[in-house]
């Protein structure tokens, strides 16, 4: 039994304006579950896909005060894709963001909601990733992470240290799920979140049962009467299991 990880899911004011410049960003397209929910994802995807991490733009009444608990990383193949990223992000809205980083090879920058992501320069490893080279956590214990996520998702463990744990899914596809250690995590929650789905033929209650062995607690988000449920993992990053499909 395991958990997919199937979409990075954002809070916002507006979510058909940062659904789109998601969109535009990342080169896919748009569709959408009905009014106030963007769903953006790879051009011609056909679901169930057992690989694609797409992003879920959901617009909420108050959206909670940017935390940056949880961001996107961005792939580049080269310094001119990097170059070349960078300056179209600007001019579709995006801007730079200063979170003390000082002299990095990589590039802050903040979506038109504020909220942060980084364009990487080009590493061997996320040359197979797509356009998403990594969702990061921020994260008091990386070890403690990898253990709650591994056993949630059944991925592959590829590092694991006292400041850094990496894992990906166990078909060596899709963006990486990153935990790093910082040293003053955000005690609220942010408005990014992770929402997992059990693979068809898989148990939704299940599959929440034995999350709870794991760790995991339930969360009240104001979520009413939902085929989902929310959760959050052993630091209090909050996520969503939703049905089999």
């Amino acid at each position: 039994m395991a958990l997919r990880l199937v979409q990075v899911n954002f809070k916002a004011r507006d979510d058909s304006a940062l659904g789109r410049f998601w969109a535009d960003a990342l080169g896919w397209g748009v569709s959408s579950e009905g009014p106030g929910v963007t769903n953006v994802e790879p051009v011609d995807l056909v679901l169930p896909d057992p690989v694609a991490v797409g992003v879920d733009v959901v617009t909420v009444p108050d959206p909670e005060t940017v935390r940056y608990r949880a961001h996107l990383d961005l792939a580049t193949t080269s310094a001119a894709h990097q170059a070349g990223l960078v300056a179209r992000l600007l001019e579709l809205g995006a801007t730079p963001a200063d979170v003390g980083q000082a002299e990095m090879p990589w590039t802050v920058l903040a979506d038109p909601e504020g909220n942060l992501f980084c364009v990487l320069e080009p590493r061997a490893i996320y040359q197979d990733t797509g356009p998403i080279a990594a969702v990061v956590v921020n994260c008091v214990d990386p070890r403690a992470m990898a253990r709650f996520w591994n056993g949630a998702m059944g991925g592959t463990l590829h590092e694991v240290t006292d400041d850094l744990a990496r894992l990906r899914s166990a078909k060596g596809v899709g963006p990486y799920l990153e935990f790093v250690r910082t040293p003053a995590v955000n005690a609220v929650c942010g408005r990014v979140h992770l929402d997992l789905r059990p693979y068809p033929g898989d148990d939704q209650a299940a599959e929440v049962a034995r999350l709870r062995a794991l760790g995991a607690t339930d969360a009240d988000v104001g979520q009413g009467d939902v085929p989902w449920v929310c959760l959050a993992d052993s630091e209090g990053n909050e996520f969503c299991v939703l049905a089999p499909g």
